[in-house]
Parts: structure tokens; C-alpha cells; sequence
């Protein structure tokens, strides 16, 4: 009876073992075929390699100057009796601007003008007594230098009389002025600043490195934060013959126009040297390139081969395309787009858009792009391209 129980009990675990080890063989086996089965291709939008006109640039940052721009300060002291322009005002060349009280300098010229009349007619008639040997040739000498010496004090008076009123050195708009009627003002006070906004100068700093490729008539496309859409143009018109020590960098000028005055000097401005003329070179969208520490790589779209070398073909005949990373060489990016110097050649497709779901060997099926819009200078669209 004991044995026939031991029997029912060994059968009954021996069969719990045989369902337990049968489910986990199926599930081993369903997991087998979910490896086995072909993946579905991911849908990806590629976009056509192609080979265009690049032209090389060299950035660099700087800051705007006046083509002309000046402090105007006093070179006499004095008080001011009249004021002769507004704050902001535009300016001609020779419009007065300050008069100071110029009474006491007026007394003198006059005294001194006074002294002048007095010594031409002594020297007047002192030239005829030196003929008639009246008088000694050493007091026609006198006479001659007393004449000479009213006629130096009368142009000096005159030249302090000038200072006591300030003119427009040049055309241009005026700044905030900062005298008033009645004010005493010591010698090299600054009144107001006057800049000639017709032109500007951009100066900034290449690296001694790309002084070979700097020339006097540059093309440069100057940016400023202001106005983030508009590109100035100008030319590089000065190259400094000296290497700063410190930063063995090299000090370059370049003259933009500024017809409506929007630029002004002290502003930050960011610009492109042109360099060498353009030349074709490999371009791809800039969102087909996946930046990594260990290099730069793109997915290109190619045909699946089997193992005697022939493309594989889907159920419609359909050549199969997976996904082959490549690594690349870039170089600058501009306008969407990145140039490639290395790792791809015209005519490949690379995929611009799902890299995340791609490896190399993942199946993939071509799809629009619809987050983007066609932008022009971009590489045309194959089918879902950029």
C-alpha cells in the first residue's frame, strides 16, 4: 500500500516536471522565431549627396569705428556765450558750433592791430630817410623788425581770437552735447562727439596663419545682432604689417558703406572673409551627420546583397535597402547645409532623417520628410529628400 503510494506520488511529480519543461520549451521556441523573422524595415527620409559651388569663408569677429569720429574739446579756456547746435544734429563741414567770450582777445587784436598801423607808417618813412641817409641803417633795422614783430603779435591774436569759437572739423551728426550757455570751461573740455556715419570700419583679427590668404579688396559679409537678417557688405581695405606678440594674431580693416545709418560705431559685429574663388565640393544636410567624440558619421542608404554577391529583392521585386554607417570628414556648416570632405561621394543617399532606430545592416524604407521644407541652396530631394 506504501509502495503504491510512493509510485502515484513519482508520477505525479514526474508529469509536473514534463508540463513545466514543455511550457518553457515553447517559450523558447516562440522567442527563437521572434529573432528568426525578418525585422520590418524603419522609415526613414534620405536625401541625395550632391557636389555644388562653396565658397570658402573666414570668420571672425570685430568692432565698428566711424570713418571719421572725433571728441571736440576746447583748446582755450573760457566762458560760453552761445551755443550753436542741437544734440543729434547733423552737421556741415565749417558750421559753427561753440562761441566763447572772446572780449578781452577782441581789446588786444584791436591795441595790437592799432600798434601794426603805427609801425608800417614809421617803416614806410623810414624808407625813404635811409635813402636820403637821414637815419643810420641800424634804425631802419629796427623799424623793419618792430614792423615784423606787431605783425606776428596781430596773427597770434588773431589765431587765439579763432580758438575761441569751435567749428565743424568735417560732416557728420553730432552727439549729446555737454556744455551750456555761462559755462566755464578749462582747456580740453570735451563738448560733444561728431561722427561721420556715411561709411564705418570694421576692424578685426585674423590668426597669423591666414595671412597669406588675406588681400587688399576682400569681399566681407558683415553681421550685426541688431538686425540678424541683414548681411553688410564691404572690402577689406587695410592689413596691418605687424604681428601682435601677444595673441600672434593680425590686425585687418575693412569699410562697409552704411547709407541709412543703422550701423554705429562700438558695435559687436560678427563677418565672413570670402576667400578663394568658389569651388565644387560634397555637401550634405546638416541633420544627416551624427557628431560623436569618436568621429563623425552619416548613414548611407545601400542595396542588401546575399551571400553569391546578388541584391536581395523584397516580395515586389524591389531591391532591398539597408542602412551602412560611414564615418566622414566635415568641414564648415552653412545654411543647413555641411561640407564633407571625406567618406561619401555624389550621387550617394544618406538618411537625414530616424538615424536613432538605424545600425548598420537595419532594413529601411524610404519616407517624406515632412518636418522640413525645401530651403534654397540645399541638396534637391530624392524621393522623402531634403
Amino acid at each position: 500500500m506504501l509502495r503504491r503510494r510512493m509510485l502515484m506520488m513519482l508520477g505525479a511529480c514526474f508529469f509536473i516536471v514534463l508540463l513545466l519543461a514543455g511550457h518553457k520549451a515553447f517559450s523558447i521556441y516562440q522567442q527563437i522565431q521572434v529573432y528568426t523573422k525578418p525585422r520590418p524595415p524603419v522609415s526613414v527620409a534620405v536625401a541625395t549627396v550632391i557636389e555644388q559651388p562653396w565658397q570658402q569663408r573666414l570668420p571672425a569677429v570685430g568692432t565698428l569705428k566711424a570713418l571719421r569720429g572725433v571728441s571736440l574739446s576746447l583748446e582755450m579756456a573760457g566762458t560760453v556765450k552761445d551755443v550753436q547746435f542741437e544734440s543729434g544734429q547733423k552737421v556741415k563741414v565749417g558750421q559753427p558750433l561753440i562761441q566763447l567770450d572772446s572780449a578781452v582777445e577782441q581789446a588786444l587784436l584791436e591795441t595790437a592791430q592799432a600798434d601794426l598801423g603805427l609801425a608800417q607808417y614809421d617803416f614806410a618813412r623810414g624808407s625813404q630817410l635811409v635813402g636820403d641817409r637821414a637815419i643810420s641803417k641800424g634804425e631802419f633795422d629796427r623799424l623793419s623788425a618792430q614792423l615784423q614783430k606787431n605783425k606776428a603779435t596781430v596773427n597770434q591774436l588773431k589765431a587765439s581770437l579763432a580758438k575761441k569759437h569751435i567749428l565743424a572739423p568735417f560732416g557728420g551728426v553730432i552727439g549729446i552735447r555737454q556744455v551750456d550757455v555761462g559755462d566755464y570751461l578749462a582747456s580740453g573740455t570735451v563738448i560733444a562727439t561728431l561722427q561721420d556715419l556715411s561709411s564705418l570700419y570694421v576692424d578685426f583679427y585674423v590668426p597669423e596663419q591666414s595671412v597669406p590668404k588675406m588681400a587688399i579688396g576682400q569681399a566681407v559679409q558683415v553681421e550685426v545682432s541688431v538686425y540678424p537678417q541683414q548681411i553688410f557688405p564691404g572690402t577689406v581695405s587695410a592689413i596691418n604689417p605687424k604681428v601682435e606678440n601677444s595673441t600672434r594674431n593680425v590686425l585687418v580693416r575693412a569699410t562697409l558703406a552704411n547709407p541709412d545709418n543703422k550701423l554705429l560705431p562700438g558695435m559687436f559685429a560678427s563677418l565672413q572673409v570670402l576667400l578663394a574663388n568658389p569651388a565644387p565640393q560634397i555637401v550634405v544636410p546638416e541633420s544627416a551627420v551624427t557628431y560623436s567624440l569618436y568621429g563623425n558619421s552619416v548613414f548611407a542608404v545601400v542595396e542588401k546583397k546575399a551571400d553569391d554577391g546578388s541584391v536581395e529583392k523584397d516580395a515586389d521585386g524591389q531591391p532591398v535597402l539597408i542602412a551602412e554607417r560611414r564615418f566622414t570628414e566635415t568641414g564648415e556648416r552653412r545654411n543647413g547645409l555641411v561640407l564633407v570632405t571625406k567618406g561619401l561621394q555624389q550621387g550617394d543617399q544618406v538618411v537625414s532623417a530616424g538615424q536613432l532606430k538605424l545600425d548598420t545592416g537595419t532594413p529601411i524604407a524610404i519616407s517624406p520628410d515632412k518636418t522640413l521644407a525645401a530651403t534654397p541652396g540645399q541638396p534637391p530631394r530624392a524621393e522623402g529628400a531634403l
